[in-house]
């Protein structure tokens, strides 16, 4: 997402590179770029206009130090105003209660039961909460199917009434389940429609007015653009909702309504999917997306992501193995699944200042460890404990048990092999800098 948006304002900041000071007439060439580049990124036209607007405001009152090119504090003035339009810091879910109450709403196909059993994941695994998903869409036949099976997949129990029709009854009724099983928090998963009509907004008003949740999110598909944010108003004029989630923010969408919703419903973004695993739920950070928008990456979400996948009882286990020499195939598996939980690869990589821009036109394949673990899955338990006895003949069953070619599993053990050698060398460099230190 915002490929193309970071490109043309990159475009746009090259204007004022060889220009020795900032003056109305420079500014006025770039910033005409920068509305364009907004513009077509479907960003509402009175909100580009004043972000323009207020960029020249700025840049035309700022003296230009020595050490500062013109084009620099330019992507500064527009990184700053870029954060605060889309709301200026994170904003936190509500979670006070006894339960909690989040009532999910949005138009079908936005992404509302999915993102119910994301939301449900991370409050469990992140703030160590006991959450009940409530099935309060009775029009749609799949969706209480949709979200049993969810809630299969995180372990979180999901509380149904299939022969129930009235969608305030069960979501009063669920609030009355969590309070008898000790979930903390309810996530009622609410109907959507194809489009805005009376009857759904006068259900969903319902449901809210009887339930008086603490949280009312509104779920939008961020590939719908300005659609999302006229969508937005509407539902946030009926509902008068508490924050925005964007899902899809990993498809091919310009990004308009990310930077326009905000604006246009002054109710800040909380959440965003990132992809169609479980995890792939990110708390939105204004300042963060406006470095990536600008090339600049996400170190910190980089980091954050990691953190959660790191277990420091067995980062001192896999030290000790990789001293010995001992780090073998079960410890590779292991470290390729932690960084598939981290997220899709691509979103990853483009978290790494300069990184995204070179592999814009790279297609990376989320599955490309299939090929990996098919290797090492066909290899006996003994095999992957001790690699040194893959000889000739156990090369060739693996290969035909992978649905690979021996080169391709000679491969793996050339990389394999040279991994452990470095990992092993910076492990006892690691350890000579520690005893070095000391003294």
């Amino acid at each position: 997402m915002f490929d193309n948006l970071g490109e043309r304002l990159e475009r746009s900041f090259k204007i004022l590179k060889g220009e020795g000071k900032i003056t109305e007439i420079n500014v006025a060439e770039t910033l005409k770029d920068v509305r364009k580049a907004l513009l077509d990124a479907d960003v509402n036209y009175k909100i580009a206009k004043s972000f323009t607007e207020s960029v020249k405001e700025k840049a035309l009152g700022q003296n230009v130090l020595t050490a500062v090119k013109p084009s620099q504090l330019m992507v500064k003035i527009v990184h700053d105003e870029l954060t605060q339009l889309m709301g200026g810091s994170s904003v936190d879910i509500n979670i006070k209660g006894a339960p909690a109450v989040i009532l999910m709403s949005g138009l079908q196909g936005s992404g509302k039961t999915t993102f119910s059993g994301k939301l449900a994941l991370m409050l469990k695994t992140k703030k160590n909460k006991h959450p009940l998903l409530a099935a309060c869409d009775v029009y749609r036949p799949a969706a209480i199917e949709q979200l049993k099976v969810l809630g299969t997949q995180i372990d979180v129990p999901v509380y149904t009434e299939e022969d129930n029709k009235n969608p305030v009854e069960i979501a009063q009724n669920a609030i009355k389940e969590a309070k008898a099983k000790g979930n903390d928090i309810v996530i009622i998963d609410t109907a959507g429609r194809l489009a805005v009509d009376e009857q759904m907004m006068q259900e969903i008003a319902a449901i809210k007015n009887a339930i008086q949740p603490q949280e009312t999110l509104f779920v939008v598909d961020s590939m719908t653009g300005q659609d999302a944010v006229n969508t937005a108003k509407e539902f946030n004029d009926r509902l008068n909702f508490d924050g925005v989630v964007l899902t899809k923010l990993d498809g091919d969408t310009r990004g308009g309504a990310a930077l326009s919703i905000r604006s246009v419903v002054e109710k800040p973004i909380k959440f965003v999917g990132t992809g169609e695993k479980m995890e792939a739920i990110d708390v939105f950070h204004p300042e963060r997306m406006a470095d990536r928008i600008l090339g600049m990456g996400d170190i910190v979400s980089l980091v954050e992501r990691a953190q959660e996948q790191f277990n420091e009882d067995e980062a001192k286990r896999l030290q000790k193995k990789i001293a010995k020499n001992q780090f073998d195939f079960n410890d590779f598996l292991g470290q390729i699944q932690q960084i598939k939980k981290m997220g899709n690869l691509k979103d990853l990589a483009s978290m790494i200042p300069g990184v995204g821009k070179a592999l814009k036109d790279v297609e990376i394949d989320d599955n490309a460890f299939k090929g990996i673990e098919a290797i090492i899955y066909s290899m006996t338990p003994e095999e992957r404990s001790n690699p040194v006895i893959l000889n000739g003949t156990r090369r060739n069953r693996i290969a035909k048990g992978s649905g690979t070619t021996i080169q391709e599993v000679n491969r793996l053990l050339k990389q394999f092999e040279d991994t452990r050698k470095m990992m092993r060398m910076v492990t006892q460099n690691q350890g000579k800098f520690k005893l070095g230190f000391r003294k």
